[in-house]
């Protein structure tokens, strides 16, 4: 007899916090500008982060041990191209469309995470972040709200 085990909602760790960016910057771009207005220090993980075939999400972190902080930058957009195949006279058609990381922010460019950060912290980060020039706006996103934050927790 096989038995199933499952995994408690309770046992995942969503004691973090985040910040929402909007820019249209490229995903090296906004996380060059990021590490020199904040003194962070994020690099590109070696594998990105994957849902789909073909969905992957540019990934940058940071662990601060001197301050025992982990930050990681997020793409919250993917552009995936689709081919279709087609019986016609020209061929396969190539679709594109556009993932989104957390959908119900579909507006948000990238998420700023940080664990165990305290509240005078994040939002020193957010004033710092909103004064690159290249940044519409930053903003702290609370967590509770987020139906999909399950996709933040890797």
């Amino acid at each position: 007899m096989l038995t199933t085990h499952k995994i408690s909602a309770d046992f995942y760790d969503d004691s973090f916090r985040l910040i929402a960016i909007h820019s249209d910057l490229e995903d090296y771009a906004i996380t060059y500008a990021i590490n020199s207005s904040c003194g962070l220090f994020l690099k590109r993980m070696e594998k990105d982060l994957c849902f789909e075939e073909n969905a992957s999400f540019a990934v940058f972190d940071w662990d601060d041990e001197l301050n025992d902080l982990y930050w990681t930058l997020i793409a919250n957009k993917c552009v995936v191209e689709e081919v279709i195949p087609s019986g016609g006279l020209f061929g396969n058609n190539t679709s594109v469309r556009t993932d989104h990381l957390v959908k119900e922010r579909k507006e948000v460019d990238y998420f700023l995470k940080v664990d165990a950060a305290d509240e005078p912290l994040i939002e020193q980060k957010v004033r710092l972040i909103n004064k690159i020039s290249q940044v519409i706006t930053a903003y702290p996103l609370d967590t509770q709200t987020l139906k999909s934050k399950r996709n933040l927790i890797f």
